[in-house]
C-alpha cells in the first residue's frame, strides 16, 4: 500500500476543528500532526495531497439505502456498482443497505441473496440491516444469529399491507427479540392499515394524480405509527430507531420520548429537508417524481426537523436511497399514484445539501459532519474505523472545497436514474478528492475507483447503548 499525506486542510469531525495534517498508511489514518511541525514534515509520503484552503472530512456513511430493490412490480435502477459509485462521487465511503426476506422464507435465504447482489461490484465498503417481512418463531432465532455475524439491525414495517407489514403482536416479539439479542428495531412507522383505506377512497373519488399520494399518507398516521412504536418497544424494552421522519408531528413523538430518557432514536432524509408537497403537486405527472413513503409534507414541517437535528432529538441524516426512472418506471403509476414506485434518488447529493445547510446556518459544521458521518457509524456499529478521522480508524476521507459552487443536475449526476430531485438547485461546496481505506476513488473530480474495491464490514451493535 502507498502512504499518502493530505496537508493543509481544516480537519473537521464531530468532536474538534483544527488545522492538521494527515498521514495514510496501509489503508488506516496513520498520524494527525500540526501544519508544519518537525513530526509532520519527517513524513515521507508516496503521494501528498494539497488540501490548503479545504476542508479534511471523515467519508460519510449513508445508513439508509435500497440499491437493487425488487417494488411495485419493477427495481430501483441503481445496482451496487453504480450506486456505490454515485456514492463516491458524492463524499460517502460506507453505505449500509436493507437485505429483504421473503414472505415464507429465511432470514438466511434474504441476506445471501443480497450478498451475491453486492459481491466485488461496490466502489465503496458497504454492509447489511435486514428487513423481517414474516415474523416467526424460526426467523426469530435466526436473529440471533445474524447479530453474532454482524447483521445488528432489523427493519420492520408498519406500512404495505401485504408485502412488508407487520402487525403489532409480531413487531412485539421482533422487539422483545432484539432487547435480548442486542439487536436495534428500525421502524417504517406510517399506519399503513388506514393509509389503505384512504387510497381507495381517493382513487374511487377520481383523485388519482401524485399529489394524492401526499394527501392520503397524512401527517397524524404517521406520528400515530410511531407513538405506537415507542410504547411497544417501552414494553419490550427494546431501543427504537425510527427511519425517514418526516412530520413535525412524528418528531413530537421522539422529543416525548428522548425527554423521558428512553433509547428512541430518529433520522430524517434530505428530501423532507429541501422538498415538499409542492413538488408532489408539479404538473403534467411531473409530481411523480417525489413520490417517496414517508411522503413529502408541506413546507412548515422542515422547521421542526432542522430544530430536531440541532436538539439532537434526530440524531442521523440518510437519504433512503431508491431511484427509479421516470421514464419506464415512475410512469407505471400515470392514472392511479398508488402505482407509482415509491423511492427518490439522492446517495450522491446528501454531503453537498448538507453542507449547504450549514452555508445556510440551519446547522454547524461539526453538526454536519456529525449527522452525516460520526452518528450514523455508531448508531450501526460501524466505529471507531468509519466516520471519524482518528489514528487507527479505516483512511476513508475527503478532501472538500467550501468554496466551490455547482449546480445539482441529472445532466452531470452518476447516479443511474434519469431525473434529479434537486434539478437547478445551487449550492456551495463540492467534494473534490475521495480516499476509501486509503485508495484515492475520486482525484479532483475524477473517478479513480473500480468495483469490488469495497469490502463488506460486519457490525458491532448499536454504540449509542453501551
Amino acid at each position: 500500500m502507498t502512504t499518502t499525506a493530505i496537508r493543509g486542510g481544516l480537519v473537521i469531525t464531530a468532536a474538534e476543528e483544527t488545522h492538521a495534517d494527515v498521514l495514510v498508511e496501509d489503508g488506516k489514518v496513520a498520524a494527525l500532526a500540526a501544519p508544519g511541525s518537525a513530526f509532520a514534515q519527517g513524513w515521507h509520503a508516496d503521494r501528498t495531497l494539497d488540501a490548503t484552503g479545504k476542508y479534511v472530512i471523515p467519508g460519510g456513511v449513508d445508513a439508509h439505502t435500497h440499491l437493487d430493490l425488487p417494488f411495485g412490480g419493477t427495481a430501483s435502477s441503481d445496482d451496487f456498482e453504480t450506486g456505490t459509485r454515485a456514492a463516491a462521487w458524492g463524499g460517502t465511503t460506507t453505505i449500509v443497505d436493507f437485505a429483504v426476506q421473503s414472505r415464507g422464507q429465511a432470514l438466511r435465504e434474504g441476506l445471501d441473496r443480497w450478498h451475491a447482489k453486492a459481491d466485488g461490484r461496490c466502489a465503496v465498503d458497504y454492509a447489511f440491516h435486514m428487513i423481517l417481512s414474516d415474523v416467526n418463531e424460526s426467523t426469530l432465532k435466526e436473529m440471533d444469529l445474524l447479530v453474532s455475524e454482524g447483521v445488528t439491525s432489523f427493519k420492520l414495517f408498519m406500512a404495505y399491507p401485504g408485502v412488508f407489514y407487520s402487525d403489532d403482536g409480531q413487531i412485539l416479539r421482533a422487539m422483545q427479540r432484539a432487547a435480548g439479542n442486542g439487536g436495534l428495531i428500525m421502524m417504517h412507522a406510517e399506519n399503513g392499515i388506514a393509509i389503505d383505506v384512504l387510497v381507495e377512497q381517493a382513487l374511487a373519488a377520481g383523485r388519482t394524480d401524485p399529489r394524492y399520494h401526499g394527501e392520503v399518507r397524512k401527517a397524524l398516521l404517521e406520528a400515530e405509527a410511531t407513538h405506537r412504536a415507542i410504547q411497544l418497544a417501552r414494553v419490550a424494552g427494546s431501543p427504537l430507531y425510527v427511519v425517514h421522519v418526516s412530520a413535525e408531528e412524528a418528531v413530537a413523538e421522539l422529543v416525548q420520548a428522548r425527554d423521558k430518557g428512553l433509547p428512541v432514536f430518529g433520522e430524517t432524509c434530505p428530501q423532507y429537508l429541501f422538498l415538499s408537497t409542492d413538488n408532489l403537486a408539479e404538473p403534467d405527472f411531473e409530481g411523480a417524481k417525489y413520490v417517496c413513503s414517508t411522503p413529502l409534507r408541506p413546507r412548515e414541517h422542515q422547521a421542526a426537523l432542522w430544530r430536531g437535528l440541532r436538539t439532537d432529538d434526530l440524531q442521523v441524516v440518510s437519504t433512503d436511497h431508491c431511484p427509479f426512472c421516470f421514464s419506464g418506471q415512475k410512469e407505471l403509476g400515470r392514472g392511479d399514484f398508488s402505482k407509482i414506485p415509491n423511492g427518490l434518488p439522492g446517495i450522491e447529493n446528501r454531503m453537498d445539501l448538507l453542507h449547504q445547510a450549514v452555508v445556510d446556518g440551519h446547522i454547524t459544521r461539526r453538526r454536519w459532519i456529525e449527522i452525516a458521518c460520526a452518528a450514523p457509524a455508531r448508531m450501526f456499529g460501524l466505529a471507531p474505523h468509519k466516520g471519524s478521522i482518528v489514528p487507527g480508524g479505516d483512511a476513508d476521507i475527503v478532501v472538500y472545497d467550501p468554496h466551490a459552487e455547482q449546480t445539482l443536475s441529472a445532466a452531470t449526476h452518476h447516479m443511474n436514474v434519469d431525473y434529479s430531485a434537486y434539478e437547478g438547485k445551487r449550492v456551495t461546496g463540492r467534494v473534490e478528492t475521495v480516499l476509501s481505506r486509503g485508495e484515492v476513488v475520486i482525484d479532483q473530480y475524477t473517478f479513480t475507483g473500480r468495483a469490488g474495491h469495497g469490502r463488506y464490514v460486519p457490525r458491532t451493535t448499536c454504540q449509542y447503548l453501551a
